[in-house]
């Protein structure tokens, strides 16, 4: 089927060539409408304005200024309004913003307070030209290298989880240059501050430099208080944004034209590539990030329709030499959390607890969390580090942050103790060693078995030895009952034996040649 050719906007001179071949040269509507390529109802039209104003051919010489010649046909037709006194406009807006008010409401009330006033459609474009008077749009042009502005975008993606058939909704991630609008997009996992830092740290790597500022949206797993003029940061995302050397401009709540020019690049994104993998199954990120790899390159190289170039070409010409060249090592991902030292000098991370020095016992700590590092910061000055356990619960203790006192204790083990006794002898060695081994736990020994070493300090290691050896004798396994035969003095005698009793005769006893 033929395409119908869209006719022309009528201008003052048509309005005279119409006249002047109708009235001079005598030609029909469709004539006219032909040689003037004007619809016919546009002719009848003026023609019919024409005649109710009483024009024909010539005009009267007070119609040579287009002005007039408008005034006379377009005249306002019905009656004019009798009241003309306008509504405050300012305070039209401030009732808008109430909850429930419309502009319908609004011009009812002001003509019942003047019944010949304006007319509906008069008020609401009076409104509109007072609104962008009073908020008139400001368009960022943004220098070379200046921002780069970053944001989600509203649509989300379907993965399948292979195994479980689970689908979960993928989040993407746009970035967008400002000066030559280069274009990122990632998916992620969701949004929180891991795939937000994530996201950042991927789109400064795909374009090859740091922007001055990144513009971004106030979400809350970057943002702790989103104050226009001293916005609060997250930690970790201030520690990226001061390990790239940029500042992070937080945009104000509710207000997208702080960051239009993201929020372009959404749009387009969503169009230009998410709509094209909606017949598309992904059962991974890595899948699906491949595919929009793919299909961004092709954004990024296809020319903008304005500019007659594409992102791509842009970015090389004038934008890639004002990035500020990216840092040696990539920023590594890390969490800040605040601690305090507990009285055993350890701080709990995670379900599990690090070891801090013990003068910070009581004290409050900041504490950053890499995937393989803990580190342990009191005044911007670290005084730990420790590896982070890949498992919950357990203690990582260094011995210099230990007490002396507790020192003596941090590397004791049953054989370390075993081999400090052998130094006096082999029954205390002995009863060591039972001490350790008879209780449920072997640590539930150690206070004991340390107690019976430090004996030799008082007394001599011949008495000590025999102390235990007289221990042993009567099963006596304690720290207490060696220091109570050292103290009367049992030591020194030998223990009473009782004589062996012959082995009663008797007929159910069998006596020992029965076993031979």
């Amino acid at each position: 089927m033929p395409r119908r050719k869209q006719a022309k906007r009528t201008t003052v001179k048509d309005l005279r060539s119409i006249l002047r071949l109708t009235y001079e040269q005598g030609l029909s509507v469709r004539a006219v409408s032909e040689r003037l390529q004007i619809s016919k109802t546009s002719v009848a039209t003026y023609l019919l304005r024409a005649r109710e104003a009483g024009l024909s051919w010539p005009l009267p010489p007070i119609y040579e200024s287009e002005a007039a010649l408008q005034r006379a046909l377009f005249r306002r037709v019905g009656r004019p309004p009798q009241d003309l006194n306008e509504p405050e406009w300012p305070r039209v807006a401030q009732e808008l913003k109430r909850k429930g008010v419309t502009l319908t409401l609004l011009w009812q009330e002001y003509r019942t307070a003047h019944p010949d006033g304006y007319g509906y459609t008069w008020f609401c474009e009076k409104f509109a030209v007072h609104q962008r008077r009073a908020n008139p749009t400001f368009r960022h042009r943004h220098a070379a290298g200046a921002v780069m502005q970053t944001d989600y975008a509203g649509h989300t993606v379907e993965v399948i989880d292979p195994q479980t058939g689970e689908i979960h909704q993928a989040q993407i991630f746009v970035a967008v240059l400002g000066a030559s609008s280069l274009t990122f997009a990632m998916a992620s996992c969701g949004q929180r501050l891991p795939d937000w830092i994530e996201g950042q740290t991927r789109a400064l790597a795909y374009f090859g430099g740091v922007p001055k500022a990144i513009v971004c949206d106030n979400l809350k797993a970057g943002v702790v208080k989103a104050l226009w003029f001293e916005p609060t940061l997250n930690q970790t995302f201030a520690a990226m944004a001061e390990h790239y050397d940029t500042t992070i401009l937080p945009t104000r709540s509710r207000k997208p034209r702080d960051k239009g020019k993201v929020e372009g690049a959404v749009l387009i994104v969503e169009r230009w590539i998410l709509a094209r993998l909606r017949h598309r199954q992904f059962f991974n990120l890595a899948d699906l990030n491949s595919a929009i790899g793919v299909l961004l390159e092709e954004l990024n190289s296809r020319p903008m329709r304005h500019v007659g170039k594409s992102r791509r070409q842009l970015f090389e010409e004038i934008e890639r030499t004002a990035l500020a060249p990216l840092p040696s090592e990539p920023f590594e991902y890390a969490e800040w959390k605040t601690a305090k030292v507990h009285p055993d000098y350890h701080v709990e991370v995670d379900k599990a607890f690090y070891s801090v020095p013990h003068r910070l016992i009581g004290r409050q700590v900041d504490v950053r969390l890499t995937y393989r590092a803990v580190e342990i910061f009191q005044d911007h000055r670290r005084v730990a580090s420790h590896a982070r356990r890949s498992q919950r619960g357990g203690h990582v203790t260094v011995n210099e942050h230990m007490p002396k006192a507790h020192q003596r204790y941090a590397n004791m083990t049953p054989a370390s103790l075993i081999k400090m006794a052998v130094r006096i002898g082999v029954n205390a060695a002995t009863l060591v060693e039972r001490l350790m081994r008879e209780r449920p736990h072997p640590e539930q020994g150690y206070r004991s078995a340390m107690g019976i070493i430090a004996l030799a300090r008082r007394y001599e290691r011949d008495r000590l030895e025999a102390a235990c050896e007289r221990a042993l004798a009567i099963n006596a396994i304690s720290y207490s009952s060696v220091s109570a035969i050292l103290k009367s003095g049992l030591d020194r005698a030998s223990p009473a034996t009782e004589p062996v009793k012959a082995t009663p005769t008797h007929a159910n006893i069998r006596g020992g040649a029965y076993y031979q």
